[in-house]
């Protein structure tokens, strides 16, 4: 399913794992609004839109991994990986996070992240993204 009809407010995320992967995608078109409307509502005061706007504007995903889903009653974790790019390194968010049904919505509550150092591409190195170019001539633009 895509991603687009849940930002858009055209359907609802049917699980906690379908709203992690939306709002991943939030965060790769920068449409910092919908991430901060699906902190659950005790959280959106600590997540500003300013914010969550500036961090997705430094950074540029390139891929998700999805490694575990769980749903239990109104509550689940979603432990994922998105793999991004800050000014020139590599950069790893693994987190479980923590989801509640809250209005008839599931929302973001939290997570555990795994810390992973970050890596300094140079610009004769391989993309990280895959694409198999070299950097300079694929995100390093």
């Amino acid at each position: 399913m895509c991603c687009l009809p849940i930002i858009n407010g055209e359907t609802k995320a049917e699980n906690a794992e379908q709203l992690m992967r939306s709002r991943y995608s939030a965060y790769c078109i920068n449409n910092s609004n919908y991430i901060h409307n699906t902190y659950t509502s005790s959280k959106q005061a600590e997540n500003s839109v300013r914010d969550i706007a500036a961090f997705a504007e430094l950074v540029n995903f390139i891929g998700l991994t999805v490694y575990n889903f769980e749903e239990v009653d109104n509550t689940a974790t979603v432990h994922f990986k998105a793999d991004y790019l800050c000014d020139g390194y590599y950069c790893q968010l693994e987190e479980t996070s923590n989801f509640i049904v809250e209005d008839n919505q599931w929302r973001y509550l939290d997570g555990t992240i795994t810390e992973h150092a970050e890596e300094k591409v140079g610009r004769n190195d391989p993309c990280p993204c895959g694409s198999e170019k070299k950097y300079k001539k694929c995100h390093a633009l």
